[in-house]
């Protein structure tokens, strides 16, 4: 705290405001000891004269300077004692000041542990309530597995054969529900783990209802047996069995008996209340038919396809046969100058090589250029008939995937009506939609793909014949000239 200026400047104002008033006072003084005085010398003067007293400057000089050195030796004692007890004020009150402060910082200390517990104890207080909860839910959920436990073994036979003894009590204890549920559930178990056999109903696989004897296999399958008729059951809904058309009657009836099977074709099942319809096994024709019809359109240029493609196969084999053959006998013939034998030979073959050849040895005597021409005409010729039907097979590979793709448009729009129209609850009726979208677009690849295959295969074999006529009849032309070049040399 800074006060000691302005406590001194304080001292010195009330040093000389005393230091005045001191003197102010001692001046009235004087002047009113001499005021007496005049009047006490003017009343005597009227009686007797007596002389007037002198004022000595020097003394009051003095005295004054005696009075102010007391004063301020009296002010400077008492500014002494104040700052003394101001140094003394400040240490006390710096003193004080720590300890508040640190009475303040103990007592936030103990604030914020007493928040901390108190979080602590909410956080305990909610783990505890929310633990309290978790039992009465899982209480809850005992209950009514007890209860749903109660009501679904009521009426099912126990160890004794008699009806179920277990029931629900609420006022027994949680272990002694839970001993007497597992007791009740593993009678029942091992009563319905066995092979037991008794009387009842069944229907045949025409929809006959017959009387008879019913072989149960636990409670996941049974067999029926009514005289010669029966076989593997089936559910048929609301507990009730129907035979299952592919089970064998011997094996029930070997049950009956008291055998054992060397192997039991069983139908299981989960519960006798819901039906379980026989699916009719799929055939091409009802995948076809599912297709609706683009998929028959498609199917009939996949036949179209395959008879063109046996067709041109008989083509280009005929086309192609005896070429090496041609090529050795001619070329024979014609080396020995035998050219109305080699045109004779070349008609009593069959193929596009030996027409291309005989128009060769037809025109022997020409010019090699000229020659050429005529062989490159036949040849061009003969590709007409070497490519039939090849660009129609490509056509129906090329088409058949667009048919496919329509198929699949068609089928989804179909869905999208029935969605719209029935929503999507039942998915039974999504399913012919579906059907065509899928089964268009498989039928369509089944067609493309082999149409694509062999008509490049059979463009390639439609080359290379047409390579093995140019190679033949050049071959021919190529004996004829060495033969007339060594006859002109010789």
């Amino acid at each position: 705290m800074k006060t000691s200026f302005p406590l001194k400047h304080a001292l010195y104002l009330s040093l000389l405001a005393g230091l005045s008033l001191g003197l102010y006072s001692f001046v009235w003084a004087q002047e009113e000891e001499a005021a007496a005085d005049s009047q006490d010398t003017g009343s005597a003067a009227t009686q007797t004269a007596t002389p007037a007293a002198t004022i000595n400057p020097l003394k009051t000089r003095d005295e004054l300077q005696t009075a102010y050195q007391k004063e301020y030796a009296f002010l400077d004692a008492q500014l002494n004692d104040l700052r003394a007890r101001q140094t003394e004020f400040e240490a006390s009150s710096a003193k004080a000041q720590q300890d508040k402060q640190a009475s303040i910082d103990r007592i936030e200390g103990e604030y914020i542990a007493a928040q901390t517990r108190n979080e602590r104890i909410n956080e305990l207080l909610e783990d505890a309530e929310r633990q309290v909860i978790e039992v009465e839910d899982s209480r809850n959920t005992l209950e009514a597995t007890f209860l749903q436990a109660s009501a679904t073994l009521e009426g099912l036979p126990d160890q004794t054969g008699g009806g179920n003894s277990w029931k629900f009590n609420p006022e027994a204890g949680d272990s002694e529900n839970i001993v007497g549920l597992f007791d009740a559930t593993f009678g029942i178990l091992q009563q319905q783990g066995r092979v037991r056999s008794e009387a009842g109903s069944f229907f045949l696989a025409d929809g006959t209802e017959v009387q008879g004897e019913i072989i149960r296999i636990g409670n996941i399958a049974a067999f029926g047996v009514a005289g010669e008729q029966g076989g593997a059951l089936a559910p048929a809904g609301d507990g009730f069995m129907k035979v299952w058309s592919a089970s064998d009657p011997a094996t029930a009836q070997a049950l009956a008996s008291g055998g054992s099977p060397a192997a039991v074709k069983l139908f299981l099942y989960e519960s006798t209340q819901k039906a379980i319809e026989e699916q009719a096994g799929k055939t091409i024709l009802s995948i076809i038919n599912s297709g609706g019809p683009i998929a028959w359109i498609t199917v009939g240029l996949g036949v179209l396809a395959a008879i063109l493609i046996v067709l041109r196969s008989i083509f280009l084999r005929n086309s192609s046969v005896g070429t090496g053959r041609i090529q050795q006998e001619i070329g024979s013939l014609v080396a020995e100058g035998k050219l109305e034998a080699a045109l004779k030979a070349c008609k009593q073959l069959k193929g596009s090589a030996a027409r291309v050849v005989a128009s060769a040895v037809r025109n022997l005597e020409r010019d090699r250029a000229h020659i050429e021409d005529i062989i490159s005409e036949q040849i061009l010729h003969e590709s007409a008939h070497l490519n039939r039907f090849g660009a129609f097979i490509i056509l129906i590979a090329a088409v058949a995937p667009l048919l496919g793709l329509l198929g699949t448009v068609t089928g989804m729009i179909s869905t999208f009506d029935i969605i719209t129209e029935f929503g999507t609850g039942d998915p039974k009726l999504l399913s012919s939609g579906i059907a065509i979208a899928l089964v268009t677009t498989e039928v369509g690849l089944a067609v493309a793909i082999p149409a694509l295959i062999f008509g490049n295969l059979l463009s390639g074999w439609a080359d290379s014949i047409k390579d093995e006529m140019e190679k033949a009849a050049l071959h021919v032309i190529n004996l004829y000239t060495i033969r007339k070049s060594v006859s002109q040399a010789a």
